[in-house]
């Protein structure tokens, strides 16, 4: 049971929306990563993705980046224009010295955008931390 499972609240890991050109498609799109910015090893990391508006969701999509070294990050998924508008939202469970941890990322609707660009931990470049 869930309720019986002591998951850690996951620190000095972030999931961001970068923006990036793609030489297949000769276009700029919204990549998303998971950016490891602690000293440890997170081990069997895991990550279900999923989006919805007032009248639309998005299919719920489940990854597994394996393990992820310190000061490391790793592609999620590319997000299209059309779910820009939704609530995105990721799950992030992984293991860490023997520990479980877990943490819920939330890209608000129309967060995703230039506007919003920051400067990105590890990844050395701009981009949208999500909540």
């Amino acid at each position: 049971m869930k309720k019986d499972i002591n998951f850690h609240k996951a620190e000095g890991v972030y999931v961001v929306a970068v923006k990036e050109w793609d030489k297949e498609f000769l276009a700029q799109d919204w990549n998303i990563y998971v950016v490891n910015n602690s000293e440890k090893i997170l081990e069997t990391v895991l990550v279900v993705s999923r989006g919805s508006s007032t009248d639309k969701k998005t299919s719920t999509l489940r990854f597994n980046l394996k393990n992820l070294q310190p000061q490391e990050f790793k592609k999620i998924e590319f997000i299209t224009e059309e779910v820009l508008s939704f609530t995105n939202e990721y799950l992030l469970t992984y293991f860490s010295e023997d520990k479980l941890f877990e943490r819920s990322f939330v890209f608000e609707p129309f967060s995703i955008s230039e506007e919003n660009m920051v400067t990105l931990p590890v990844l050395d470049t701009e981009g949208i931390l999500a909540k």
